[in-house]
């Protein structure tokens, strides 16, 4: 089955039914995610390139997801802000084994700005804003001892509610431009349905062999 898309309605492949939007899909799929067991139901796998080509994952959070496309947090003198800042493309999945359900996306990356970044950063909790001042993300440090004490120097840098922004800490936004929607089944049939945006802005559809 292939089809191109506008990104109005619902359609169906066999007995499969999926919106004709991939991400609104993929917020159906995560508000029915966040109905489950699971605790992380938002943990997303990130994918880069480090500066020298070799390929680099973790886990990070889906911090937001709209019709621009997916967000997330970090530091950008993190190991991931030096792979997007040298190849500026990323690839993520999101699996939710209570649901036999798996999602991906790739496509480009671009910062979001300082006023998105500020919003989202002034709604976490307290003592996750004084650890990103606290923490130089991914370089060596001395022992568990030498983070606690930057933590316990950042508190009483900024004893009251109101903490600035940290210069290098911010959003990222990976605007998509496939996205994969996999669902478990008997004997490995699985379900596989990959959207590719088109020129147009338009949705090719295309289901996979498993």
């Amino acid at each position: 089955m292939t089809e191109a898309t506008g990104g109005q309605g619902t359609a169906a492949t066999d007995d499969w039914v999926l919106d004709a939007d991939p991400l609104r899909q993929l917020q159906t799929w995560l508000t029915e995610a966040r109905g489950t067991s699971l605790r992380e139901p938002a943990a997303m796998a990130l994918a880069t390139s480090s500066p020298d080509g070799g390929p680099t994952v973790r886990m990070v959070l889906l911090r937001g997801l709209d019709e621009q496309g997916l967000r997330f947090f970090t530091n950008y003198e993190s190991g991931k802000g030096h792979d997007l800042n040298a190849d500026p493309r990323a690839a993520a999945v999101l699996y939710w084994d209570p649901l036999e359900r798996q999602a991906r996306a790739t496509g480009p990356v671009e910062r979001l700005t300082q006023a998105e970044s500020l919003v989202y950063f002034a709604s976490r909790p307290r003592g996750s804003r004084i650890a990103a001042w606290a923490s130089p993300q991914s370089q060596p440090v001395d022992g568990r001892a030498t983070l606690e004490q930057a933590y316990v120097a950042t508190e009483l840098r900024f004893p009251g509610e109101e903490i600035p922004l940290p210069p290098s800490w911010g959003g990222y936004r990976l605007i998509p431009l496939t996205i994969e929607f996999w669902r478990g089944r008997d004997n490995r049939l699985h379900d596989r349905l990959r959207y590719t945006r088109q020129a147009d802005g338009s949705w090719l559809r295309e289901r996979l062999a498993p």
